[in-house]
């Protein structure tokens, strides 16, 4: 790999219904600092409204206050639902971030990945791409020029809309549009010239249309004039590391269950498929199917690159989805396992030092003899001088 990957999160976040909401809020902020302190560069915060598990309604707020506890970590939304909101105040929101964080804010945008979410407001599943894609042109616009903007559709209108605040960030910060299966997120990334969020790169039909997303990049870029930017490309996945594979399996029958069922029998969304009546079974569906890495660090790398290689060419990031499959201290400790001995292979750090040592190991023999005689050397000159004082 010829640049340094980028190393986040993907928090949605993930909480076990029935438990108590507030603590789950402060372990997601806590957890955001412990990856800040290890050297994270992202963290996407989801918005949801309903099903009970994904408990953050606003990314905006949860960064306003994760910004506060953190100093270097990129914080992004991940994503804003445009349909759900007016495109002026999404941009308003954002720039107001932008400022806050004095440039550590990502603006990540989608349909809406919960249907029981634009149920409640009347959206239909049918609409929500294209209030996407409307929605997003017109943040663009407004992020982008000085000039008036004016739009109508059924849900919004803007009237001669400027922004109150230009952005801190210059150039603007990072954009990027969500991606599972279909191709309408990099049809419109490749029209903005934003980044790529491939949320399903580990399910199977995610695995398999990588290369797609891709081509379908580099043509809309090319068709809007812009270039597409590999660097830009973040590919969501699934992992835990411990020190052992058994280790790790042990770690994750603590809440791996709790995630399964949700994708089941609660949350509507086709290509999240899981399948699996006991822990067991789930954990070896994670694994044997590629969708994720309970295991080492070695085996997250062999995830990574596979990812790497299914790409034909490579991505930026790659992001973990945030979730409690196993218990704070061991989510914690799995994400500084990571740290310690994945990154460094993904970031141009782990071969310089193993050079290092490859280096010294060769010279080893002959620099310890001549060690030696310089030591005996100065002893002998030490003993006559010495001999010569007595004398």
């Amino acid at each position: 790999m010829t640049h340094r990957m980028r190393f986040g999160i993907f928090l949605a976040p993930f909480h076990a219904a029935g438990t108590n909401p507030t603590l789950a809020l402060q372990r997601d902020l806590a957890l955001i600092q412990h990856l800040d302190h290890l050297g994270y560069d992202e963290a996407w915060i989801g918005e949801h409204h309903s099903a009970g598990m994904e408990i953050i309604a606003s990314p905006e707020v949860f960064i306003a206050a994760a910004a506060e506890r953190t100093k270097h970590i990129k914080l992004g939304t991940g994503v804003v639902s445009v349909g759900y909101h007016h495109p002026l105040w999404i941009a308003e929101r954002i720039v107001l971030l932008d400022h806050l964080t004095r440039g550590r804010i990502m603006l990540g945008v989608g349909p809406g990945s919960l249907p029981t979410d634009a149920a409640m407001i009347g959206i239909e599943q049918s609409e929500t791409r294209e209030l996407l894609e409307q929605g997003f042109d017109l943040i663009v616009r407004l992020l982008k020029g000085d000039e008036p903007v004016n739009f109508k559709n059924h849900r919004w209108e803007l009237r001669d809309a400027h922004l109150h605040l230009r952005p801190y960030s210059n150039p603007l910060f990072d954009m990027a549009v969500a991606a599972v299966a279909s191709p309408s997120g990099p049809r419109l990334a490749g029209k903005h010239g934003v980044g790529l969020l491939s949320l399903g790169a580990t399910q199977k039909d995610g695995f398999d249309a990588l290369g797609h997303h891709w081509n379908v990049m580099e043509e809309r870029c090319a068709q809007f004039g812009h270039v597409a930017d590999r660097n830009k490309w973040r590919l969501v996945g699934m992992v835990h590391c411990a020190e052992t594979r058994d280790e790790a399996r042990r770690q994750v029958k603590y809440g791996i269950e709790h995630w399964f069922r949700y994708f089941q029998t609660v949350a509507a969304l086709p290509h999240m498929t899981v399948s699996g009546n006991d822990v067991d079974a789930m954990i070896d569906f994670v694994i044997e199917s590629g969708m994720g890495a309970i295991g080492t660090p070695d085996d997250i790398c062999a995830q990574i690159d596979g990812l790497y290689t299914q790409s034909n060419g490579g991505f930026g990031a790659f992001l973990m989805l945030a979730h409690e499959w196993a218990n704070t201290q061991d989510t914690e400790r799995s994400y500084e396992l990571i740290a310690k001995y994945v990154m460094p292979r993904y970031q141009g750090q782990a071969q310089a030092t193993l050079n290092a040592i490859d280096r010294a190991r060769a010279l080893r023999t002959d620099l310890v003899e001549k060690q030696r005689a310089a030591i005996e050397s100065v002893t002998a000159k030490h003993e006559a001088e010495k001999a010569a004082r007595q004398a």
